[in-house]
């Protein structure tokens, strides 16, 4: 039995309530976070509330995360369930004004919500083996760049990839691969230069993308932040995932076609490395 925050309490999971009012409840009008754990501490918490501050500004919230006070929380979170690997879950809505309403109200409070999940993180037996993707046309609300609750599209085609084999979706908009169903997408040329889309309304600005760079600059890769077709994913040496949850998770396959020799590559390897490295040592 998990304890888990709402509004100021800690409740055992059974025990947790929110109004059937809640606009994230009735519309998606809602952001959240993932915050990873290793060895008992936060992964790169500063950048994921700087990203949640952004996500609430963008959708008007009057709301104002307080950073230390939201940090005093996931660590006691982390300690009462005893959580040494996995991850913690921050959600904010805009609450409930009482009856169902579209128009938004200012001063509706809001609803702050988290919970943990215990979960292996460092031993992936995906990102051995490389993920199988299949790609789909990208059709959600063009402000994906907020991270909202509006996860219904990503949901759909991550279970429907399930369906067909495959371990994931990658989406893609007049041509052109955006990312995946809940990370960031990116390929290896055939001369190690690592691509991936350019920030805009289009992607999640991903904290592990923007760690994963800073590593491969550091490992002194090429990188180029533009846009890449399907047929470029098709023709790569390596290509690989990065989120929260996942860190960097290669690729060994898209739609059928291998990627490379088929299994991960060893630049996607090695940043995973790095990565799992570096954040360990300043997890908080």
């Amino acid at each position: 039995m998990r304890t888990v925050y709402v509004n100021g309490d800690y409740l055992p999971e059974n025990e947790a309530k929110v109004s059937i009012f809640d606009r994230s409840f009735l519309f998606a009008d809602g952001v959240y976070e993932v915050t990873s754990v290793l060895d008992g501490k936060l992964i790169d918490f500063n950048g994921h509330m700087t990203r949640l501050a952004r996500s609430l500004s963008e959708l008007g919230f009057t709301y104002k995360a307080d950073i230390d006070e939201l940090l005093e929380i996931h660590r006691e979170l982390v300690k009462r369930n005893d959580i040494t690997e996995g991850l913690v879950y921050l959600q904010i809505s805009r609450g409930s004004a009482g009856d169902r309403d579209f128009a938004i109200k200012d001063d509706t409070p809001a609803t702050v919500v988290l919970f943990t999940q215990s979960k292996s993180l460092i031993k992936s037996p995906l990102a051995e083996r490389g993920q199988k993707i299949l790609t789909y046309p990208d059709v959600r609300w063009r402000r994906s760049d907020i991270k909202t609750v509006q996860l219904l599209y990503a949901s759909l085609l991550k279970t429907e990839a399930a369906a067909k084999g495959a371990d994931d979706a990658w989406m893609v908009l007049d041509g052109y691969v955006t990312e995946g169903s809940s990370n960031n997408a990116y390929i290896v040329t055939q001369d190690n230069v690592i691509v991936t889309r350019q920030l805009s309304n289009d992607i999640l600005h991903g904290i592990t993308r923007k760690a994963v760079l800073k590593c491969a600059e550091e490992l002194q890769l090429k990188v180029e932040e533009r846009l890449f077709t399907v047929d470029e994913v098709y023709a790569a040496k390596e290509a690989f995932s990065t989120s929260a949850s996942a860190f960097v998770c290669p690729v060994a396959e898209v739609d059928g076609k291998k990627i490379g020799d088929g299994t991960p590559g060893p630049i996607a390897k090695r940043l995973r490395e790095i990565y799992i490295e570096a954040n360990r040592a300043t997890a908080i």
